[in-house]
């Protein structure tokens, strides 16, 4: 047994069946040890890709993902990615190879300093020193990982300590010739190193331990429902923290949806309710939230998204719910602030609750908004636009979307604009960056999810400056036999930072596109592509896409699109 198979036996232990990586000589044991316990290696064209791979698998099993990458460049790549799972709150273990141990610092293939690099993205990172606690530091970052506000971790494991014994003895020479004074004094001394590394046999594989949920007492539960009680016009806001166990998301929505109050979902919650609900809202949030008098944050907090807590009225009573002390408090002082798992809270409050909504017309006046805000759009969709009107393109979407469809959102404007008529399905079905509002996570987070749910049809939206970072990955999925299906709004354009561009600053620079063949790319990978632009083609090619995925082609559709006015002064700082 060699160390990569340590690292693997506890992989295994952790129920992780994807190993997301893009290959190097410094982690090649990890990869093959993983391989021979049945984890299945997705290897990529980006290390990028495969750290939103693995964050789309954790958001959807609750199970952490795992990414393995070599040292140095092929760790550099990693840090948006890094950065957007911790700013989403998603639980990863990133594994990165790095320079033999004797070697660190002395000019060395790719050898960087990697932990000054990744401690400030990742809760918490660490160099293993020797071969025998390679099994229980890999314990220990899931635990971590998991642990209370959830995020990145990662591990740098030395190349010396991943090979077998007899390999790593070759390559410093050690039973080799050489009878100089200095010679000998050398092999004296990488002997004793050696031993160092390999002292102490095989750690044994630790079992994992339960993930502690942080859940508030009765106490606070106590506190409000009676707020409730006294509340005429409340307002529930659940974010993607909501979500983080997974396992949890049908509970979770049965709680809300007993609850009863007049509900926003942002983020991963998104679906929380299905397609349609009674109690759901999708438009007018800033009004909603500036005429409640009571307004619940179960895993939001008061940043850009809710203009730094300024959305919420001066005299509203605010209670936030939340992992983290710090967003608990963000921005704005909640009347009443529960440090506690946000879904767990739900669940527990709606045991022990019977509230009700005091006044049903407030529900009625805010679902009328609703109603007038779903008309205007629909007259909009049916404007005149060059190629296809993009409101006209979502709305065929939405209509043709299967019920267990997940929905991968990567873009600016087109998938803004998406997000305001794409009503997701079902619990966990709703995929997004996060509050880092990262470009290119649509290639990851699509495979990702894919493998979590083989049996759904999983729909890319990206725009055409988005899907830039991802067009490589169709050689991804193809290989993999991974069939996603992508729609691509091509407007030829950067076009959310093009329209106030232009319009403040009287020039178009660094925004335009051409209206490339984006679905060329991906049939020169193997995939099927399909260009669209204009409205009567699109049930018919939406129906190939399906045909072709139920085939296991992933497929690209590149739409040809029209400008609008639709999300004109939605820039956000």
């Amino acid at each position: 047994m060699h160390g990569g198979d340590q690292i693997a036996g506890v992989l295994l232990a952790h129920n992780v069946k994807f190993v997301f990586t893009l290959c190097g000589g410094h982690i090649s044991p990890i990869l093959v040890g993983c391989k021979q316990l049945g984890i299945r290696i997705l290897d990529v064209r980006h290390e990028a890709t495969a750290v939103f791979a693995a964050d789309a698998v954790a958001r959807l099993s609750g199970v952490p993902g795992v990414a393995v990458v070599t040292a140095g460049p092929g760790l550099t790549n990693t840090i948006t990615a890094v950065k957007n799972a911790q700013m989403a709150q998603s639980p990863i273990v990133l594994i990165g190879g790095a320079t033999a141990t004797a070697l660190k610092g002395r000019g060395s293939l790719q050898d960087i300093d990697q932990m000054a690099l990744l401690r400030p993205h990742v809760k918490w990172a660490t160099t293993v020193k020797r071969v025998r606690y390679l099994a229980a530091v890999t314990q220990k970052a899931f635990a971590v990982a998991r642990r209370g506000v959830p995020g990145p971790v990662f591990i740098e494991c030395p190349v010396d300590l991943l090979y077998p014994e007899s390999l790593v003895r070759e390559w410093y020479g050690i039973d080799s010739g050489g009878q100089a004074v200095g010679d000998k004094l050398i092999k004296l001394y990488l002997a004793r190193h050696v031993n160092r590394l390999f002292s102490g046999g095989s750690a044994t594989t630790p079992q994992p331990a339960d993930a502690t949920t942080p859940v508030a007492g009765s106490s606070k539960t106590g506190k409000v429902s009676r707020m409730l009680e006294s509340a005429k016009k409340p307002v529930l806001l659940v974010g993607s923290q909501a979500m983080l166990q997974a396992e949890e998301s049908n509970r979770i929505a049965a709680a809300v949806d007993k609850l009863g109050l007049p509900t926003f979902l942002s983020g991963m919650a998104r679906g929380l309710l299905g397609r349609s609900s009674a109690i759901q809202l999708r438009h007018k949030r800033r009004q909603a939230l500036r005429e409640a008098d009571l307004v619940i944050l179960a895993g939001v907090p008061s940043d850009f998204r809710l203009n730094y807590g300024r959305h919420i009225g001066r005299g509203t009573k605010l209670i936030s719910i939340n992992r983290s002390s710090t967003d608990l408090k963000k921005n704005r002082k909640p009347n009443l602030g529960v440090l506690s798992d946000p879904g767990a809270f739900l669940v527990e409050l709606a045991k022990s609750t019977e509230i009700g909504l005091r006044d049903p017309s407030w529900l009625a006046a805010l679902k009328e908004r609703d109603t007038k805000r779903d008309a205007e759009i629909i007259s909009q969709s049916e404007a005149e636009t060059q190629f296809l009107n993009p409101l006209a393109l979502c709305r065929e979407l939405e209509n043709h979307l299967p019920d267990d469809a997940v929905l991968v959102a990567d873009g600016g404007d087109f998938v803004a604009t998406a997000s305001y008529i794409l009503r997701p399905r079902a619990p966990l079905s709703w995929l997004d960056p996060g509050v880092f509002g990262t470009l290119g996570v649509g290639a990851g987070f699509a495979l990702g999810a894919k493998l979590c749910r083989p049996e759904a049809q999983v729909w890319a939206i990206f725009g055409d400056g988005s899907v830039g970072y991802s067009l490589t990955e169709f050689d991804t999925f193809v290989r993999h036999k991974i069939p996603v299906i992508a729609v691509v709004g091509n407007d030829a354009g950067w076009t959310q930072i093009a329209r106030e561009q232009v319009e403040v600053l009287k020039d178009d620079v660094a925004t335009v596109l051409a209206n490339s063949d984006y679905h060329r790319v991906a049939e020169a990978f193997g995939a099927r592509g399909f260009v669209l632009d204009a409205h009567d083609q699109i049930a018919n090619i939406l129906q190939q896409a399906e045909s072709a995925e139920a085939q296991a082609k992933p497929v690209l559709i590149n739409a040809r699109i029209g400008k609008t006015e639709f999300r004109k002064g939605s820039i956000s700082i």
